[in-house]
């Protein structure tokens, strides 16, 4: 049934609601088989190739929003490190590491609702330098943008900015109230009108309903997300979500291929959480998946990037290479 559903996909099917849950309630033993239904799409649009993509944190803490799975919140009791915007030349060095890892996208991230014009700026002096030396593709993820920031940071040369939905607009509130669901969305409209490439995912095992995950993936898709990462909640002692821990390895990646099903032609982004959340089953979220962040994350550590590379390797995946820039 997966496999004769991939390929209707393929001629323009858009999934129902009842072939979206059964995907995420297909069971353990058809799960090789939902995993080779999915890749039949993957492998459509994006071949065997895996884009790489790795995280600079620019800004830790000090952030008034009150979200409660990360620890960089205001409500977090963390013990994490805090620092205000870290120096240019330390974004530099970040992007140097990035094209010696073999990076496409090198994503410059910082807490807090939104930027100042201050922080800003600085940031749009890094992209410049960084493209005028690496020419590397970048990603920014500085939090809700106010009127004509976006268009600030197009003409510094941000190629992609992010900002998550995070979870359905129905579980929205149970997760933060410092900022509305459509402050999200309004955001990354602001970066499609300005000619930026969005980037919005989730994050999965908030104790939302496999109703609220159909929703993710259907929002992203209304809202054209040319990139979408999946984050599996790590949850992390300190926070609200402390304790946390409704994912399996075989669930997540029943998660991963209902993505692919319903945004079939989109980078689809193992993001946060891969590690914790798919164990030893990390290779097969490649099979609906094309891109994956190599080094840490924000205020967690990631699996060695050698090991990234050699598990690319190992299954006969390729980075790819048009995502790749050079010295």
């Amino acid at each position: 049934m997966f496999e004769s559903l991939a390929h209707r996909v393929l001629a323009g099917h858009s999934l129902t609601d009842e072939e979206a849950m059964e995907i995420l309630e297909c069971s353990d033993e058809e799960l090789l088989r939902l995993l080779h239904s999915a890749y039949i799409i993957r492998r459509t649009y994006f071949g065997n190739k895996v884009k790489l993509n790795m995280i600079v944190n620019t800004k830790s803490g000090i952030c008034p929003e009150n979200c409660r799975y990360c620890s960089q919140s205001i409500v977090s009791k963390a013990p994490i490190e805090k620092y205000p915007m870290i120096r240019k030349e330390k974004i530099l060095e970040g992007a140097k590491r990035a094209i010696e890892l073999k990076v496409g996208t090198y994503c410059i991230v910082a807490s807090g609702r939104g930027p100042s014009n201050r922080e800003l700026r600085h940031v749009a002096e890094a992209v410049k330098e960084i493209k005028s030396v690496y020419n590397l593709k970048i990603c920014a993820c500085l939090g809700i943008l106010k009127p004509g920031q976006a268009e600030i940071l197009k003409e510094a040369g941000v190629d992609r900015y992010n900002h998550n939905l995070n979870t359905s607009e129905r579980h929205h509130n149970a997760i933060t109230t410092s900022h509305t669901y459509e402050d999200r969305v309004q955001t990354v409209e602001k970066v499609k009108a300005s000619g930026i490439s969005p980037c919005s995912g989730v994050i999965i095992g908030m104790k939302e309903t496999k109703e609220d995950v159909i929703d993710m993936a259907r929002s992203l898709h209304i809202l054209d997300a040319d990139s979408i990462p999946v984050n599996f909640l790590h949850a992390v002692d300190g926070t609200p979500l402390e304790g946390v821990h409704e994912l399996n390895p075989r669930y997540c990646l029943k998660v991963l291929c209902l993505f692919r099903f319903i945004n079939p032609t989109k980078e689809i982004r193992i993001s946060g959480g891969r590690e914790v959340n798919l164990g030893s089953l990390q290779p097969l979220g490649l099979y609906p998946a094309n891109s994956i962040f190599i080094g840490d994350y924000l205020t967690t550590a990631g699996q060695e990037s050698t090991a990234d590379h050699q598990m690319l390797k190992e299954f006969g995946f390729e980075v790819d290479v048009k995502e790749e820039s050079t010295i």
